[in-house]
């Protein structure tokens, strides 16, 4: 983590955030789906949905960027987090690699306030408790913008966050 970054948790909807980019917890389409997908691409509108079309899809662990269109973030960075089968098919490593690949989106777009969804703990079934420890350790040790906001949607993933925080 970059000296002087500062992690934030706050609870609400990542869409109304004001930072320069949101991460989209995405499906490997980019097409939009439910959760925050949906919820992003809903807030979004349209020029969201033709410019992910231009993309052709992301896998699991990477990560692409477009611009927030209706959004009060001029970035949103899509990234397709693992689906949960147990712990011992990658899917740490993965779910890690959402992380620095967003943020070295950011980092190239001088990206200086960044959000993060809970990513794969919606459909894609990760433990929350397991999420939240790689979201914060993998945050800590990478260079990050001056400001990253850990979203969350529910009290119970802030409070995760939170004890991951220590």
């Amino acid at each position: 983590m970059k000296a002087g970054t500062r992690i934030e948790i706050v609870r609400g909807d990542i869409t109304t955030l004001e930072v320069d980019a949101i991460v989209n917890a995405a499906n490997e389409s980019l097409l939009g789906g439910g959760g925050v997908d949906g919820a992003i691409h809903r807030a979004a509108g349209q020029g969201l949905l033709e410019e992910c079309r231009t993309l052709g899809g992301c896998p699991t662990g990477e990560a692409r960027i477009t611009g927030g269109h209706r959004l009060r973030a001029w970035f949103v960075i899509h990234t397709v987090g693992p689906i949960w089968r147990g712990g011992a098919a990658g899917e740490p490593a993965l779910l890690a690699a959402c992380y620095r690949n967003s943020l070295a989106l950011a980092r190239l777009q001088g990206v200086r306030s960044i959000a993060f969804p809970a990513i794969s703990t919606g459909i894609f079934g990760y433990p929350k408790a397991a999420a939240a420890d790689v979201a914060v350790q993998t945050i800590l040790t990478t260079d990050a913008p001056e400001r990253v906001v850990l979203c969350a949607f529910d009290e119970e993933t802030a409070g995760l966050y939170r004890t991951a925080l220590g």
